[in-house]
């Protein structure tokens, strides 16, 4: 289970995609796990755990509100229990909501999200499936 890894939020999907492509089976031993360079979403393991996932900014920038540029070049995935469990911890503690839970069965079979800004706001994806 890959419990937490980063996302990056990457304007040109196909260059980045072929990048990493090309950079991460021999530098990490890395295997696609799913997606490809057309996008939206691609995702490397290396012995079944997320190494590292991309998706295009415009994609996400349409689940958290704001101009493509306003998500930053980097989101943290945390894999949780219970989402709005996790969203409550988070806000207690300084985070900002950025979009509420919701589930989103347009990206995966039981995916439920939220999104939230840490304290000096890096984009956090807290998720369960």
């Amino acid at each position: 289970m890959d419990a937490l890894h980063p996302r990056l939020l990457v304007a040109d999907f196909p260059a980045a995609f072929g990048f990493y492509e090309a950079v991460l089976p021999e530098l990490a031993g890395a295997k696609l796990a799913a997606g490809g360079p057309g996008g939206p979403y691609a995702s490397w393991d290396v012995d079944g755990q997320g190494l590292l996932s991309l998706f295009d900014r415009r994609g996400m920038a349409a689940v958290v509100g704001g101009e493509p540029g306003a998500t930053g070049p980097v989101m943290l995935v945390c894999r949780v229990g219970d989402v709005d469990a996790g969203t409550r911890l988070c806000l207690a503690h300084g985070a900002t909501l950025v979009a509420a839970p919701a589930d989103r069965p347009d990206w995966g079979p039981g995916l439920r999200t939220a999104h939230l800004r840490d304290p000096e706001g890096v984009l956090i994806e807290l998720q369960s499936y």
